[in-house]
């Protein structure tokens, strides 16, 4: 198969690999690449966070830092805290994006992590209240893609929750003679993550074959995709599906199998790695 055919016919190209069961970059059709993750103090490149990550999915980086802040809590609200998450993709990850305010596919990759979090219930944001009426944090998570190739979705979801793993709040309380809240740095406790959830992405070629964790490249060739997030109970999260080949029953479950299998994977690589960071 010639560079030549790639260029010139580049879905003809990726038919006659995907006939025969594997990709171009060699992999199997539902073969993700190497995911890897380094979490919190292994990043002293933001060293200003609350918690970070930084994930690697094949060529794919994504960071995630995640800031606390203390803020009134909303009127309608009162016993709640706050969730902000924001995606970014820089022009320096990718020749298709351009500086500036952020893009179509960055707005909907947070507004696809803003739902992940609510319907989740990873965090559960009375959690986050303080002091009722009074009192709440605030978390800001930043996710900045550093490059770019495919699967942001998959990438950013694990970065978030990586980063919400390693996050310790100091203790707060209000005076109760002032008024005022009083921090104490000595005294921290992680975030309390109710759930885990972990998105699993696909590119749907020629309408009818389902290929995993997508590049860049055949996502641009795909006729859809769709991204399935599970939590560890196999219970699904949500189904992304922005336009594209629509998909049968069989075939979306089918997805929703692949993604409970993959999130034992997932969440089996967090875990080992906070383990090998925890303080004996």
């Amino acid at each position: 198969l010639s560079i030549c055919s790639r260029t010139v016919e580049p879905l003809e190209y990726y038919r006659r690999f995907l006939k025969e069961n594997c990709r171009p970059d060699g992999r199997e059709l539902g073969e993700f690449r190497t995911t890897t993750v380094n979490i919190g103090k292994c990043l002293r490149s933001i060293t200003t966070a609350d918690g970070s990550a930084l994930v690697k999915l094949g060529n794919t980086t994504v960071i995630c830092g995640v800031k606390a802040e203390l803020a009134a809590p909303a009127v309608d609200s009162a016993n709640k805290g706050y969730i902000v998450p924001n995606v970014e993709l820089p022009s320096l990850c990718a020749e298709r994006f351009r500086s500036g305010p952020p893009g179509e596919e960055a707005q909907a990759a947070s507004q696809f992590i803003a739902d992940v979090i609510e319907n989740s219930q990873m965090i559960v944001k009375e959690d986050l209240c303080i002091a009722n009426g009074k009192l709440a944090w605030v978390l800001y998570c930043d996710i900045i893609c550093l490059d770019y190739d495919g699967n942001l979705l998959d990438a950013s979801v694990f970065a978030l929750l990586a980063a919400l793993k390693n996050v310790q709040l100091p203790l707060v309380t209000i005076n109760e003679e002032t008024g005022l809240s009083e921090v104490n740095l000595k005294q921290k406790n992680p975030l309390i993550i109710r759930k885990h959830p972990v998105a699993t992405s696909f590119a749907v070629f020629d309408d009818t074959l389902l290929i995993v964790d997508p590049t860049a490249e055949e996502e641009d060739l795909a006729t859809g995709t769709v991204t399935v997030v599970t939590d560890e109970e196999g219970r699904l999260c949500s189904v992304h599906k922005p336009g594209g080949s629509p998909l049968t029953g069989a075939k979306l479950q089918d997805c929703i199998t692949r993604a409970i299998t993959r999130h034992k994977e997932v969440k089996k690589l967090i875990d080992k790695v906070i383990k090998s960071i925890t303080p004996k």
